[in-house]
């Protein structure tokens, strides 16, 4: 069975992108081997098995790459959060800080009703600003709740866990 070591050791480090100065963790060789990343899918969905998750909320555009396996496992709905303009009916929007700049993110004003549970999924948690911006989406749109936060890696240094609200913050694999 895959360890946690495995998927540590197959994420590759690229320096300096997308600026000087951040060491971006590339996914990457996890994606190309289906045994690894089938098992990355699992083991983030496993935390929220028993949550009732009706929404997977994923955002762009790696959180979307796990987002949809864990939306099947958890038998929920799929939520695309986006960069702004990118969806096509009404949308609502949150602006938002990150590590290296500031970004907006986008979501239907209807993708989330009320009673829905979610599940906020992404790549990596850094300063957990891009996840506190999706938890704000949800929370504007018309009495979802957050039930947590599922990340593949989450960059500890950063202090990110913290920032975003609404539910435990799950992360598979930490950078120290």
């Amino acid at each position: 069975m895959t360890s946690l070591d495995d998927l540590k050791r197959a994420i590759r480090e690229v320096p300096d992108f997308p600026k000087p100065g951040i060491g971006f963790k590339d996914i990457t060789p996890i994606l190309l081997d289906a045994g690894l990343f089938g098992r990355a899918v699992d083991l983030m969905a496993a935390p929220y098995a028993e949550s009732r998750i009706s929404r997977v909320v994923s955002i762009e555009s790696r959180g979307f790459i796990f987002g949809a396996p864990i939306a099947l496992r958890l038998r929920a709905g799929l939520v695309p959060i986006r960069k702004p303009g990118k969806l096509p009916a009404a949308t609502q929007r949150v602006e938002y800080a990150l590590e290296y700049g500031t970004d907006a993110l986008e979501m239907h004003h209807d993708a989330v009703e009320r009673g829905d549970r979610v599940l906020v999924v992404d790549d990596v948690l850094a300063t957990g600003g891009t996840a506190a911006a999706a938890a704000q989406l949800v929370g504007r749109a018309g009495g979802g709740t957050v039930g947590g936060f599922s990340f593949l890696i989450e960059l500890d240094f950063l202090k990110g866990r913290h920032r975003p609200q609404g539910g435990r913050v799950e992360a598979l694999l930490h950078y120290t």
